[in-house]
């Protein structure tokens, strides 16, 4: 990443005590950005936000939701930022479910105040909307979904993140692109790594279950899914972002960062990569009926690769080591600061050398 274009610069992230935003937080750090958030508490008791001193190098630290408008113009206008990363959600398909009015007011809305708090803060000059891979309207294809297919969703999260890509359209055409704001969406896949508790994910449902020495239960063995380490579509919203902010207009649209096309495996796959990496667990096949969930998806990430030079540099089973590694060193009770900065520091130089 060129560090020299991010020292200094003014950023505003929502949803920075989650996972995917305590990463990109630390990463801002290192490369010495001043770095402001908005964000609810941390979703789980034990937290990377904690675990890894996220809050301790960021200028600001608001503890907030994204659904009270006047709280985060506030907040925005407060901090002046040059830059907006927007990865404040409701990020769970099987939570949706249960609590579809909120995972719309958060994900729909969330992304129209943050819009708007964006039209009130003088100075702002890029935007990137973090949405997902579900946004598209999944018809089981065999080939990757590209930035120009149509948005959807089954269920209420897909359905939500396609509407917040609706709205970020309509926001770019009707009000930021004639006052000269850079406005992008960005698509990634299944994100993996360290200091990751939500529940109902693959990953963190397997440590837990290694952790208590209990037996894994999975729903869908043969669902598809594309894998990628969490430094992976960080790496491409950095990108996006410096881009937006040097070229401006010609880059403010969707974009895909998925893995590459042998790394999107399924779940039955993935299960017996850990296993065979930590043989000190057994699952099986959890037979009760579930909620739907898509069981094949997969990215086209080839405009990413020609215009952004952005390519992905850890393939699944770095990823997934790197993600034990990490929740080893956590389990040992290392400093898991230094540690996360060293896989940041570790992917950066495998980008540079590759």
């Amino acid at each position: 990443m060129n560090s020299d274009f991010w020292s200094g610069k003014r950023v505003f992230l929502t949803g920075h005590t989650g996972f995917k935003g305590g990463w990109l937080s630390l990463w801002l750090q290192s490369m010495g950005a001043e770095v402001h958030g908005y964000s609810l508490s941390p979703p789980t008791e034990t937290n990377f936000f904690g675990v890894a001193e996220v809050g301790k190098g960021m200028k600001s630290s608001a503890i907030a939701d994204i659904r009270d408008a006047d709280k985060l113009r506030t907040a925005m206008q407060a901090a002046q930022p040059e830059i907006v990363f927007h990865l404040a959600a409701q990020p769970l398909v099987r939570y949706s479910y249960v609590q579809p009015a909120e995972t719309y007011a958060v994900n729909v809305m969330g992304t129209v105040h943050l819009l708007e708090a964006v039209r009130a803060t003088p100075g702002v000059k890029v935007v990137v909307n973090v949405t997902t891979d579900k946004c598209y309207e999944n018809r089981e294809w065999i080939w990757g979904y590209r930035e120009n297919e149509a948005m959807g969703g089954f269920d209420p999260y897909s359905s939500s993140k396609g509407c917040a890509e609706l709205v970020t359209s309509a926001y770019r055409r009707s009000f930021l692109e004639s006052a000269g704001i850079a406005l992008a969406s960005a698509r990634a896949g299944n994100v993996i790594g360290g200091g990751d508790w939500a529940a109902d994910r693959l990953i963190p449902d397997f440590l837990r279950a290694m952790d208590a020495g209990k037996t894994l239960e999975i729903r869908s063995p043969q669902s598809t899914r594309p894998w990628q380490h969490v430094l992976e579509p960080l790496s491409g919203y950095l990108s996006l972002g410096e881009k937006l902010y040097v070229e401006g207009a010609s880059f403010a649209e969707g974009w895909n960062f998925g893995p590459a096309d042998d790394d999107a495996q399924s779940v039955r796959w993935i299960v017996e990569q850990l296993t065979e990496m930590r043989k000190d667990i057994k699952w099986k096949f959890n037979e009760t009926p579930q909620p739907h969930e898509a069981n094949y998806l997969k990215l086209d990430s080839s405009k990413a690769h020609v215009q952004l030079d952005w390519h992905p540099q850890w393939r699944l089973r770095t990823a997934l080591q790197k993600t034990l590694d990490w929740h080893e060193a956590w389990r040992n009770a290392e400093n898991m600061k230094v540690v996360t900065m060293r896989q940041i520091a570790d992917y950066q130089s495998t980008k540079q050398n590759a």
